[in-house]
């Protein structure tokens, strides 16, 4: 099939376009958030080709994946289709609802003309979806190609914007953790977290937006992995350190609770649990190693590339053949 979707996420994009169809991928001169294109950082095959909106009036689209209410008016406009009418849509949302939770009404409810997919179960319960038919496709990833090795006693964290996010990525929660061991934060807006949180260097390193396999092999050398997200969907930076083996300390909010098992980690509400979970994992490296190895086997087959590829064919095809 041709695929129609914006560059929005770059992880589940990345996932996503290594399915066996051909990925539309919009562009425009200054690669904005509606015409980014193809990814600098992430490998995505050649199958991904970058079209600008003049090329999308003609281009042959079968179906289109939406992921922000405002790319409804940009198809009627670049594609000169009703997306939902005149091409088959799917609509997916990656993000836990904002507002009067759990009252919060969704954008796309209440409507006959699209499916609205979501990537976690807490969202699809969460949200208020009205009559529109919803499905669920969990998370699946590119396997990285490092394995935990431990060998550095500091925390990983990833995450963007925690500056801006705040309470919402636990930024404040940082400087509890710190005097444990010290925090390698990586992700894009991280530059300038030590000094906003009011902590030397040497407590809080900050590694901003490096590729990501270089990520993966920096994360991989530390002890254990931070998941201090208080209101998220499930991370893919989460699954790819359980996927490289790496134990897990978070917070038991959202889907974490049915991702991580209690023999791959520690999660609780208790941050004082969790800060000792920390400093437990930090002076045992077996037990690290333990409930690493679990986290990577849970993961491995729980959100394994394939199985992320085949429900979206299903979905993709269902969605097609329906619109015949």
């Amino acid at each position: 099939m041709n695929v129609l979707l914006w560059h929005v996420h770059g992880s589940w994009t990345t996932s996503f376009v290594h399915g066996r169809h051909r990925y539309l991928v919009p562009v425009t001169p200054d690669r904005g958030p509606y015409g980014r294109g193809r990814a600098r950082t992430y490998p995505w095959p050649e199958t991904v080709v970058e079209v600008t909106p003049e090329q999308l009036a003609d281009a042959d689209v079968d179906v289109v994946v939406l992921q922000r209410p405002e790319e409804l008016e940009l198809v009627e406009r670049w594609l000169r289709r009703r997306p939902g009418r005149d091409v088959p849509a799917v609509y997916v949302e990656h993000n836990t609802p904002k507002g009067d939770v759990p009252n919060t009404r969704h954008p796309m409810a209440d409507r006959d003309d699209l499916l609205l997919t979501h990537v976690t179960h807490f969202n699809e319960l969460f949200y208020d979806n009205g009559g529109t038919r919803t499905a669920v496709v969990e998370h699946g990833i590119v396997p990285p190609r490092v394995e935990w090795t431990g060998e550095l006693d500091r925390l990983a964290v990833v995450t963007n914007e925690p500056v801006r996010r705040a309470r919402v990525t636990g930024t404040d929660l940082m400087p509890r953790f710190a005097t444990v061991a010290p925090l390698d934060v990586f992700g894009m807006g991280v530059t300038g977290l030590a000094d906003h949180l009011g902590l030397p260097s040497d407590r809080l390193a900050a590694h901003e937006d490096l590729p990501q396999d270089v990520m993966h092999t920096e994360v991989a050398r530390r002890r254990a992995y931070l998941h201090l997200c208080r209101w998220t969907s499930l991370g893919l930076s989460l699954i790819e350190a359980m996927t490289i083996g790496m134990p897990v300390v978070a917070l038991a909010t959202t889907e974490a609770v049915d991702a991580v098992p209690p023999d791959a980690g520690v999660l609780s509400t208790r941050v004082d649990t969790l800060v000792e979970a920390a400093r437990w994992l930090v002076e045992d490296r077996d037990a690290a190693y333990r409930l690493g190895a679990r986290a990577r086997e849970v993961s491995k087959e729980r959100f394994g590339l394939d199985r992320f590829l085949a429900d979206w064919d299903r979905i993709l095809e269902e969605e097609t053949c329906a619109s015949r």
